[in-house]
């Protein structure tokens, strides 16, 4: 059996802000949980801090097999010599659990002090090379073709995020047929089209501030109206919502359309990331999907 994260992910992993920065003795008790239901990784986002790889630690210590990735962590925040002394301080055990998504985040979060996303991107790779972290154990959060390629060419494969079926049938494409391709997939327990979309447009709002996914979107076909009012086809698209068989059906599109591994974001409405409002709908999914 491999010991390469990116051959421990199984096909359904979960994605959650919950877990990083809900609750942190909640957070914990549920990455438990999760582990032991099946769940076959657990995604947390990196965000505009620097502390995701001490709560990757608290992860890794409380899960037995579950691989532990960041979705992502953002290049702007850490030097790649911090993060190889921390990778090389790990387990080897540890490290078999551990996929590091990298991303170049965005423009209007970062400043005046962002650069050629792709520039930066390479550059940070060369460093944690040099810190001897295998390529296996990272990839990239990628959207468009050139991180697709860069994605492809120097690490394990590509996280994209907040995209469709038919972006993963592309990404597939560019990758080629051996590379990681793990997309994130909004989820929503709801089967009232009013209720759910509306929660879908919360998120969609949030992110159309940023231009990557709004280049992304457009170069999917949405148009830029769609966009800016998160109209039912973009809501529709982006996020899976429904019963959990309707859930699973988004899912099963994503697996034919190429990717070997779907991480679940559980949308729940709440205005702060919560652990005990995510909890149940987990299990739901878990009962269906593992």
């Amino acid at each position: 059996m491999s010991t390469e994260p990116k051959d421990r992910l199984g096909k359904i992993g979960i994605w959650s802000m919950e877990l990083r920065f809900g609750d942190k003795a909640e957070a914990l008790e549920a990455a438990t949980e999760l582990d032991e239901l099946g769940y076959g990784a657990l995604w947390v986002p990196g965000g505009i801090d620097d502390n995701v790889l001490n709560d990757i630690n608290q992860l890794l210590a409380v899960t037995k097999k579950a691989v532990i990735a960041s979705g992502i962590l953002n290049i702007w925040k850490h030097k790649p010599e911090d993060v190889g002394a921390w990778w090389n301080g790990q387990s080897p055990e540890n490290q078999s659990r551990i996929l590091l998504g990298l991303g170049v985040s965005h423009a209007p979060i970062i400043g005046e002090t962002y650069g050629k996303p792709l520039t930066a991107m390479k550059h940070f790779l060369a460093g944690l090379g040099r810190a001897k972290i295998p390529a296996s154990s990272l990839c990239l959060a990628a959207l468009r073709p050139k991180m697709l390629e860069l994605a492809a060419e120097h690490t394990a494969g590509a996280h994209p995020y907040l995209v469709t079926p038919e972006h993963t049938a592309q990404a597939r494409t560019i990758l080629g047929p051996n590379a990681l391709l793990a997309p994130e997939q909004g989820v929503i327990l709801d089967t009232d089209p009013d209720t759910a979309r509306a929660k879908a447009r919360t998120v969609i709002g949030h992110y159309a501030q940023l231009p990557n996914y709004v280049n992304s979107w457009l170069a999917l076909g949405f148009t830029q109206d769609e966009i800016t009012t998160g109209n039912d086809r973009l809501a529709d698209a982006l996020f899976a919502w429904g019963t959990p068989e309707q859930i699973a059906t988004r899912i099963n599109e994503h697996l034919a359309a190429g990717a070997n591994h779907v991480c679940l974001q559980l949308i729940t409405g709440e205005p702060r990331p919560s652990v005990a409002a995510a909890r149940p709908g987990w299990r739901t999914l878990a009962a269906v999907l593992l």
